[in-house]
């Protein structure tokens, strides 16, 4: 084939990841390619097994993917693009709901407090802001959050830290992003920049609760266009916890005004 074109093993991959087999992806990808076609016709162009060749186009017009000549030879045709696009789709996401849903009964509870000094580490923007809002939840007296975008500091974020405010607990927000402090100008939480001598270059987020809830995260510059990528370890109710607290809020304290003794 063409060798500007694309690349078949890469589409019938990608077919493989939608949920076909191998053969039903190599057959769907060649009848593609013929328009329409014998058991034969598909052998000798997907080098699929003939013998494979049935079960996988029945399989594919089982799925809708796939319609079927009576005549002799059998001749297959595909659906158009877009009748296969929605067809794959629907199932998939008919899988991940089931998946999803088997999930959630099978998950016990999660606990509030961990058992054993663990640090645990999670990556990408949505699992660490659900991370974030957890521990900021957890919180019974005082939470601090520190962010320098407003990237990081979405709306989930916001509500939990107002939330916590509005329940009588101390909250303060650092941030050297004045966008990020005036978020939180009318809201009963205490708003501080860092001092001027302070790291320029930290990138990401720090969550400071209750002595011993600790989140620290960087973000990662991508590759090319890619958006940055963030990185995050925290621990809570561990001893460990307790010490990467204190270790991190010492200098917080001095920029609030707090009393860290």
């Amino acid at each position: 084939m063409n060798s500007d074109g694309p690349d078949e093993r890469d589409v019938e991959e990608a077919l493989e990841r939608l949920g076909l087999s191998n053969y039903e992806a190599r057959v769907f990808v060649a009848l593609h390619r013929l328009g329409t076609g014998t058991a034969k016709d598909i052998h000798e162009l997907a080098g699929v097994p003939r013998s494979q060749v049935y079960g996988a186009a029945e399989d594919l017009e089982a799925r809708g993917l796939v319609e079927l000549q009576q005549s002799t030879p059998k001749r297959y045709r595909p659906v158009s693009l877009d009748a296969a696009k929605e067809l794959l789709t629907v199932r998939l996401e008919r899988e991940r709901d089931r998946a999803f849903d088997a999930l959630a009964e099978l998950r016990s509870e999660e606990h509030g407090e961990e058992t054993r000094d663990d640090v645990w580490t999670v990556r990408g923007r949505k699992p660490i802001d659900d991370r974030t809002v957890d521990l900021i939840r957890r919180a019974e007296s005082q939470v601090v959050f520190g962010g320098d975008s407003v990237d990081i500091v979405g709306d989930d974020v916001t509500a939990a830290l107002r939330e916590r405010a509005a329940a009588g607990l101390e909250v303060h927000v650092v941030s050297a992003s004045a966008a990020v402090r005036e978020r939180f100008e009318d809201d009963d939480i205490g708003v501080a920049a860092p001092p001027a001598d302070a790291p320029g270059d930290f990138t990401g987020r720090v969550v400071l609760a209750d002595d011993d809830i600790f989140l620290l995260s960087v973000l990662y510059e991508g590759d090319g266009d890619d958006p940055p990528e963030e990185t995050a370890i925290w621990s809570a109710g561990t001893a460990m916890a307790a010490v990467l607290t204190r270790a991190a809020g010492s200098g917080i304290d001095a920029l609030i005004g707090r009393d860290g003794s």
